[in-house]
């Protein structure tokens, strides 16, 4: 029984992904760090992002990622698609602007903002900026 050599199929997942959607993908994971670190902090105590407001925001990074990985993953976004990630990097800021609206009506006024806050609402931002155009990835020669 003679065998003939069968194609290696890429083991790397990302390595045929549309820049777009792989800085998008990228972005996302950073947001999803963010979400991570303390937001509020109490004296000695810290909170991260995954509760209240900030599940907003991880909603946000679930649409993105979820996104870069719908369709044709060597393609740049299709409308649709878009659509979906320029809402997803939205709920992303949105949630972190909730959150700091609310902080002190959900933890008093003795209470700071983490860095994780400030953060998560400058990652949601690049995020817009980078889909919707404003801020443009140089193409490597």
């Amino acid at each position: 029984m003679e065998t003939t050599p069968q194609s290696n199929p890429q083991s790397n997942p990302f390595a045929t992904m549309h820049k777009q959607r792989l800085y998008s993908l990228a972005v996302a994971i950073v947001a999803f760090i963010t979400l991570l670190l303390p937001w509020v902090s109490f004296v000695v105590v810290s909170e991260n992002g995954l509760r209240g407001m900030g599940i907003i925001s991880l909603l946000g990074v679930i649409a993105v990622i979820g996104s870069a990985f719908m369709g044709n993953k060597e393609q740049a976004y299709d409308a649709m698609t878009k659509n979906i990630v320029i809402g997803g990097f939205g709920a992303i800021a949105l949630g972190a602007v909730l959150f700091l609206l609310t902080r002190n009506s959900n933890y008093g006024p003795f209470t700071s903002n983490g860095f994780g806050i400030w953060a998560c609402l400058v990652v949601g931002l690049a995020g817009l900026g980078f889909i919707m155009g404003f801020i443009k990835i140089p193409q490597s020669k």
